[in-house]
């Protein structure tokens, strides 16, 4: 079976690291909010489950962003592999503490939690994208 090529538009935006992680983002973001329902389903504490779902996120998104977004600045093994791997876990929880920061101070201020989290989504995605792009996968 012969794979079909992409459009020239859609070879160009691939070309464009910011929008591979914008949809490395979008799996991400998509898996955790799925396992976060089904485990909430399955009768999880939303604490455990919100804990669980975003390891999982994190999972995707190292996937997704060592295979497709930053190509160029992957490391395929060895020390380096490891020591990418505990540098890309460091930026998500840098994530991570600016969005419960920024959903603690929105709801402290009375803010509605579902926009301070939206604010928090914002702010931590270019966080990690910058953390990401010139320290995690920089290319030599």
């Amino acid at each position: 079976m012969m794979a079909i090529p992409l459009p020239a538009f859609a070879q160009k935006m691939m070309r464009v690291t910011f929008l591979r992680y914008v949809g490395a983002s979008a799996f991400a973001l998509a898996g955790d909010m799925g396992l976060f329902n089904l485990f909430l389903l399955a009768g999880w504490l939303p604490a455990a489950a919100a804990a669980a779902s975003y390891a999982a996120g994190i999972v995707i998104h190292w996937l997704i962003s060592s295979r497709l977004v930053f190509v160029d600045g992957a490391r395929t093994a060895g020390r380096d592999r490891v020591r990418q791997k505990g540098l890309f876990l460091g930026s998500a929880f840098v994530g991570l503490g600016l969005t419960v920061a920024i959903v603690w101070a929105g709801d402290s201020a009375g803010m509605d939690a579902n926009l301070a989290k939206l604010a928090a989504i914002g702010v931590s995605f270019v966080a990690t994208y910058v953390l990401r792009k010139t320290l995690v996968f920089a290319a030599d």
